[in-house]
């Protein structure tokens, strides 16, 4: 299903985001960090879920997205990277990646391919997401946009 979703930005400081962050399991010590633009996704009026970016010239880091639970099931998982994904582009990304222990087999669905952490750039391995928050156990994976 396609949806055509209300896009805001969210602050670092948005406590409906940290919440569904942290619900998640998702690291939330970096939020307020510059460097970082988050995303409140609506639909017909209704918070359906939140994401994030972190751009770096011709890449992008992909994070922080979440559907919250009572949305899922819907759709928005998908719709909302789709609408990341056009943001990074939109902002001169050629290249996205992500970190991720346990949407593995969604982000695939996606279209993102896993990668060797030595084939990233070194911006995308020095964010605080791949040196800190994420464990050395997360996958990397990227996709072409």
């Amino acid at each position: 299903m396609s949806y055509v979703l209300d896009q805001q930005p969210a602050s670092g400081r948005d406590q409906d985001l940290r919440a569904a962050l942290q619900a998640a399991g998702l690291p939330v010590d970096d939020l307020e960090q510059s460097g970082r633009t988050f995303f409140r996704f609506a639909d017909k009026g209704q918070i359906v879920g939140f994401g994030g970016l972190e751009p770096y010239g011709d890449c992008a880091l992909l994070r922080s997205v979440v559907v919250l639970p009572e949305q899922r099931g819907r759709g928005y998982g998908e719709a909302i990277p789709r609408r990341l994904l056009d943001e990074a582009g939109r902002g001169g990304a050629r290249t996205v990646y992500l970190l991720t222990e346990s949407a593995d087999t969604f982000f695939k669905h996606l279209g993102f391919v896993k990668v060797e952490r030595t084939a990233a750039p070194a911006v995308i391995l020095q964010t605080r997401q791949a040196a800190s928050l994420c464990p050395a156990s997360a996958g990397l994976f990227a996709k072409s946009i």
